[in-house]
């Protein structure tokens, strides 16, 4: 490619390029069986596995943000137990069948998907991204954030030799190296990209949700904790400091404000202080807020996955030396406070409730503030309380006694490992759940007849022979569709009428009506005698 095209161009070409080439492979992949399929994956997972910490300190490095070695925990968790979660799924030709139901499923991919990695968690993503994709037989574009691309394409390239030496076709694993937004852009756009998984901040998201293609998209993650009467308290407090500092809170599931029960609020804060927590004054709180975010509320890219002490520095602020994470006491949640905002960085806002209610409510305004649909910590043992806020709150990972961090991307819970999580609805998303393999799957589903349609469907409202006759037997071994036996076994579906019901019609007359007797003999001999 010409040196001489500006970088848009140069990326809009690439990704043209890339788009078209990714296609050909995935269509070339459709012909891998089952075995194949997982044989490749479980290559490039262990390859991702073995380079984790390498690919680690290769994105702090690049971008500055985070901790290495917990980028080398991350990019294991999004190598090992990503695959480790869907590695029994089957993707490939007959999923399943129900012979209660006469539905049988088969497995086809979406085609290309256009892969948007943030610069928060670049190599973590890319893997993420690319086993998820590769189980369905779909293929995969990866576009860095501009301030990540080195080690996003690095992770990309190691997944992808891998791949290839265990039989994957060349180019079906890709990672765009001339980024621009233009470029992206075109990504996306593309008429090969078949749809988009979007990772990345806000405007980028919005992006992918416009260009008129399948987007599964992220959103904000304003996290509240709330600390009941009912908690442990001390295991709480060590929970958030320590899920608060990790990685330097660039995981959008990091906790962002603590919603601490009156009752037990002091002895959370000492607790929390024990744990490496450093309260600023009223008078540092007021002075960081207006620098760590520019007008319209955006994140200074300056702060972002910082230490305390980077973060002291650059906002002219003292912190000790041991300040694992800053914590503001809030006065309010709103654009005039600008400290109860998603803060991707060591800085966790405290505001002090009485009562679960009250919680309640703080918590609701601190996800409509920026979190909508995304998660939510409660650390308590009251049975009641949980499930009140299992009830009442618009997030749709609702983390009990547990780090934010870890639980909502599935690794400390029984949810589903992932490291895109959907917001749902009224987050902006189409759907609410830890993104994963089925939703890059397409499912076909062959039905077969376990009722014959009502009387009144049959033209002028008289039956044919036609309309009594049972579905034709089948030959050979590929799935059958139910009997009435098996109908009944199903439970739920045993109501429904078998193939060749015992009333198939009834017109209001009588089955000896001699009418109807008689119109039935004569479609019956205009059959044969057509015949």
């Amino acid at each position: 490619m010409s040196t001489d095209l500006d970088l848009d161009l140069r990326s809009i070409q690439e990704a043209r390029d890339a788009a078209v080439s990714a296609r050909a492979a995935q269509r070339a992949f459709m012909a891998a069986d089952q075995a194949a399929v997982d044989r490749i994956c479980e290559a490039m997972a262990t390859a991702a596995f073995d380079a984790s910490g390498r690919l680690g300190q290769l994105a702090h490095e690049e971008t500055g943000y985070g901790v290495a070695d917990h980028k080398r925990l991350k990019n294991e968790f999004a190598s090992r137990d990503v695959w480790a979660s869907i590695r029994s799924i089957p993707t490939v030709g007959l999923l399943r069948r129900d012979e209660a139901s006469g539905v049988a499923e088969y497995g086809w991919p979406v085609g290309v998907l256009a892969a948007l990695s943030p610069s928060t968690n670049p190599t973590s993503t890319a893997m993420f991204k690319i086993l998820i994709a590769v189980k369905a037989r779909n293929a995969i574009v990866v576009a860095p954030h501009p301030s990540s691309v080195r080690c996003t394409e690095e992770t990309t390239r190691v997944m992808a030799a891998a791949g290839e030496a265990a039989g994957m076709p060349p180019g079906l694993v890709q990672c765009l190296t001339t980024v621009s937004q233009p470029g992206t852009t075109a990504l996306m756009e593309h008429y090969a990209t078949s749809m988009i998984l979007a990772t990345g901040g806000a405007g980028m998201v919005a992006a992918a949700h416009s260009v008129g293609k399948p987007a599964l998209g992220v959103g904000p993650g304003n996290v509240p904790v709330y600390v009941d009467r009912s908690a442990d308290v001390a295991r709480a407090a060590a929970d958030v400091v320590h899920s608060k500092a990790f990685d330097r809170s660039t995981i959008c599931a990091t906790e962002q404000t603590v919603v601490a029960d009156a009752p037990i609020a002091v002895q959370l804060k000492q607790a929390m202080i024990a744990e490496g927590a450093h309260w600023l004054t009223r008078e540092q709180s007021s002075h960081l807020g207006p620098q760590l975010f520019r007008s319209g509320g955006l994140l200074d890219a300056r702060f972002v996955g910082r230490s305390p002490q980077e973060i002291g520095e650059l906002a002219g602020i003292d912190v000790p030396t041991d300040a694992r994470i800053l914590v503001a006491d809030l006065e309010g949640v709103g654009p005039e406070y600008p400290l109860s905002r998603e803060k991707l960085t060591t800085v966790l806002g405290f505001v002090v409730e009485d009562g679960w209610r009250a919680g309640c409510e703080r918590s609701i305004e601190l996800l409509r503030f920026g979190g909508d649909g995304h998660s939510l910590v409660i650390h308590a043992t009251d049975q009641d309380v949980i499930h009140a806020f299992g009830m009442e709150k618009p997030a749709f990972r609702i983390l009990v006694n547990t780090w934010g961090t870890f639980g909502a991307i599935g690794g400390t819970t029984g949810l589903m490992p992932s490291m895109t999580l959907a917001p749902g609805g009224i987050g902006g998303a189409v759907v609410s759940d830890n993104i994963t393999v089925q939703h890059v799957l397409n499912i076909k589903r062959v039905a077969f007849e376990t009722a014959r349609p009502p009387a009144a469907a049959w033209g002028d409202g008289v039956p044919t022979a036609a309309a009594t006759v049972p579905a034709p037997a089948l030959t050979g071994s590929a799935p059958m569709p139910p009997t009435a036996t098996s109908r009944a076994a199903g439970g739920a579906r045993s109501e429904r009428p078998s193939a060749a019901p015992q009333r198939p019609f009834d017109l209001g007359r009588r089955a000896d009506d001699p009418q109807l007797v008689a119109s039935i003999r004569r479609r019956v001999i205009a059959k044969l005698e057509g015949s």
